[in-house]
């Protein structure tokens, strides 16, 4: 994980949201702007966990309610070395994980009753690492003061097109107005999402060592990919920006690693899974069955939901 990199992803992001409140209203604008970001960012702070939580409608369970999550979450928390989060179950076909809360104290982990129902516990236990590793790297928090930054960016450029041409505290005009409205979103969302590739690799890594099985993670996420194309999520498709959470993009099966992909290409986390596998000669390769490698789109007969 490079943190260097990221904090300076974040504090262009912030720069830019300034920049953008200058171009409406001038210095006046930006210093707005900049009291309205830290606004944002310490109601995100204290509360994201919970709306995003709601908005998936994620039930919280515990060892009598789903006792081989709750475990399994458990076991990996302490080999991990964090603090137990609070484990959650979505009632959603579509197989998927995300994690969330502000620190590793506050943290929780949610997982579709999709995934409990449709993969081996081998690689549950790769995705559910996978989940913890954002916890540990403190994904959780960057990722929402991202999402919620480049969110208030693009409402602001939108003010800008409707308003900023009227009155005198535009400082460059209509040229301005075109900066705002049309560049900064743009650059915004990819910030956004260079941040999101980068963390899904980093914990893919992080992942694969707290669980000691990358090969099991590698086969989770061929069978999530194929499956997540096939299976809509509602909730997800309602509320677009938490797309990003997810460990595989819940709003489509996107398999490009392009510019504006919130996720890195399976196969490419996939192949990286597997080098990481070879450089571990005490890992285990469950759960498989045989040397070859997971294929992107392949599928699961159920277990039975844990929870």
């Amino acid at each position: 994980m490079n943190i260097f990199k990221t904090g300076m992803l974040l504090a262009f992001l912030t720069a830019l949201f300034m920049g953008v409140g200058y171009l409406i209203g001038g210095t006046g604008g930006m210093v707005i702007a900049f009291l309205f970001a830290a606004g944002l960012n310490l109601f995100s702070y204290w509360n994201s966990d919970k709306i995003v939580l709601r908005m998936h409608h994620a039930r919280e369970v515990d060892e009598g309610s789903a006792p081989e999550l709750y475990r399994m979450v458990r076991a990996l928390s302490m080999r991990a070395d964090l603090p137990m989060p609070k484990v959650y179950v979505i009632e959603n076909p579509q197989p998927n994980a995300f994690a969330t809360g502000r620190n590793p104290e506050n943290a929780a982990v949610a997982a579709t009753t999709g995934l409990l129902s449709q993969l081996e516990p081998a690689e549950i236990e790769g995705v559910m690492a996978h989940e913890l590793a954002h916890v540990r790297n403190r994904d959780t928090l960057i990722m929402t003061l991202t999402a919620t930054i480049a969110g208030a960016i693009s409402m602001l450029a939108n003010f800008a097109f409707f308003f900023g041409g009227r009155g005198n505290n535009n400082p460059l005009g209509f040229v301005g107005i075109l900066v705002a409205a049309l560049v900064a979103p743009l650059a915004a969302a990819m910030v956004q999402f260079a941040i999101s590739r980068t963390r899904e690799y980093a914990a893919d890594r992080t992942g694969a060592e707290i669980s000691g099985k990358p090969r099991a993670l590698a086969s989770a996420l061929a069978k999530i990919s194929g499956l997540v194309a096939r299976t809509p999520n509602p909730d997800a498709e309602r509320s677009p920006a938490t797309a990003h959470m997810f460990i595989i993009n819940p709003l489509n099966g996107q398999r490009m690693d392009i510019l504006f992909s919130t996720h890195p290409a399976t196969e490419n986390r996939i192949e990286r899974l597997l080098e990481i596998e070879r450089s571990m000669p005490g890992a285990s390769s469950a759960p498989a069955r045989s040397n070859t490698p997971p294929r992107v789109g392949g599928s699961s007969e159920p277990n039975g939901p844990w929870g």
